[in-house]
């Protein structure tokens, strides 16, 4: 029981100090290994290396992958792609399904960008369209951010599953991840599409525009227009579809049955597929799509902002592995394990202490961290060691770090300040379609659980 009380203290620790205190999640996690460690009884001479080994083993693997994955989606922010990419969807669909538009939108866009910048980039093309279509702004805003959501938390190279997949130990079989989460995401994407209909007709007030100078009151054209002349929707879904489907094939090549063989071809198929080589070839053919004059500074500036916006991500990681290792080496795991079996309760467990971290601190990649690590290594003894409970089992704490947006989420505000929705018609509506959303994911991984293991 000393073993449980320690656990509990530390991930309330955890929630408290960076929500309530703000402390950088960083900080939390590295404070909470090193309290873990004496909490434990891990030998004095072993605390160090356990932390250390840790921290930098998971920065050498999947630091590098982070980093390029982040400035791909910052090159296709600024080269104007993801405007060209919603731009065919809406030739495509029509002006007829303005939400199911913008749903489609946000979950093929925020596959490599942050959500977050997704819906700033996205929201004046969703504001055109609502115009044009007579629908909600509530509606459409809903759409967008479900979108935008699903794929954010369930899909690499997007940094927060990229590094539960690590943390967990799936990242070696990266493909089999993305071919299980895209269904997934789409069910969940679909669900709060479901939700953001029953509002397409809907007479909530707004809030008042903004001053000119802010972004809500440019126009579509006229954010179409800053981007010059826009790069082809071909030219613009390449950089996305070309790692997927490098990191897929990479996956079946490595299957037992060796459906490749064994010759060189197969092994150039792995090495391609590799996630770090993927998502280079991915930003090589991203780069092409920069125009006008001073692409090479625009290029750098783009990375250094890339590096900038992942560095973080990349130490919390690190950090959250560290923890992880120190529970991984303690009397925790034996304890935990043996209590967790005989409840049986499987794939709700990880769901439950994401939607848990995520609903009191906010931060959806912060939650995928943390819940990977404290699961890591509980799941040999769960059941869930294998390559497909190991998937589950990110796709799970993917569904719960959807659980929910609220007011200590930047996401919400993103939403709620662009589309200018009223906080408490925020809480109505956002909050409680990321809740919707969370729950239709989970179902769906609980449901494949049930089938496939």
């Amino acid at each position: 029981m000393y073993e449980l009380i320690v656990l509990v203290v530390l991930v309330v620790g955890i929630v408290l100090v960076t929500a309530k205190w703000k402390v950088n999640p960083f900080l939390a996690l590295l404070g909470a290994a090193i309290i873990a460690a004496f909490a434990y009884g891990v030998p004095m001479t072993e605390v160090v290396s356990t932390i250390g080994g840790a921290f930098g083993a998971t920065i050498g693997n999947i630091g590098l992958v982070i980093l390029v994955g982040t400035m791909l989606g910052a090159i296709l922010e600024r080269s104007g792609a993801a405007i060209a990419m919603a731009d065919f969807l809406v030739r495509i669909l029509g002006p007829k399904y303005p939400n199911l538009t913008m749903s489609l939108v946000g979950y093929i866009v925020s596959i490599p960008v942050f959500c977050d910048s997704g819906y700033v980039i996205l929201n004046s093309l969703r504001k055109a369209i609502t115009v044009r279509t007579g629908v909600s702004h509530i509606a459409t805003s809903i759409a967008l951010m479900t979108g935008l959501y699903a794929t954010h938390t369930l899909v690499p190279p997007t940094p927060g599953p990229l590094a539960a997949a690590e943390n967990i130990g799936i990242s070696h079989n990266l493909g089999f991840l993305i071919l299980v989460g895209l269904p997934v995401a789409l069910v969940a994407a679909m669900a709060g599409l479901t939700y953001a209909q029953r509002f397409s007709k809907s007479t909530l007030e707004l809030l008042p525009p903004k001053t000119d100078a802010d972004l809500d009151n440019k126009t579509y054209d006229e954010l179409r227009a800053s981007y010059g002349t826009l790069p082809s929707a071909g030219a613009s879904f390449l950089p996305i579809v070309i790692p997927l489907i490098l990191i897929m094939l990479s996956s079946v090549a490595k299957l037992p049955s060796q459906p490749f063989g064994e010759g060189i071809a197969t092994q150039v198929i792995i090495f391609l597929g590799t996630p770090l080589i993927a998502l280079l070839i991915g930003m090589a053919a991203a780069v092409t799509l920069l125009r006008g004059n001073g692409k090479l500074e625009q290029f750098n500036t783009q990375i250094s902002e890339a590096i900038t916006v992942s560095g973080p991500i990349i130490f919390i990681t690190g950090a959250g592995a560290a923890f992880g290792a120190v529970l991984g080496g303690s009397r925790l795991t034996v304890f935990l394990s043996e209590g967790l079996s005989s409840l049986g309760l499987g794939l709700l467990v990880p769901f439950l202490i994401a939607a848990a971290l995520k609903s009191a601190q906010g931060s959806s990649t912060v939650s995928l961290v943390t819940t990977s690590a404290l699961m890591a290594p509980l799941l040999p003894s769960m059941g869930l060691g294998s390559d497909l409970g190991m998937v589950l089992t990110v796709l799970a704490i993917g569904a719960g770090a959807m659980v929910v947006s609220h007011a200590n989420d930047s996401f919400f505000w993103v939403v709620s300040q662009l589309s200018r929705i009223p906080v408490a018609t925020a809480y109505r509506t956002l909050t409680v379609a990321s809740g919707i959303e969370g729950l239709a994911a989970f179902a769906t991984v609980y449901i494949l659980g049930l089938i496939l293991l």
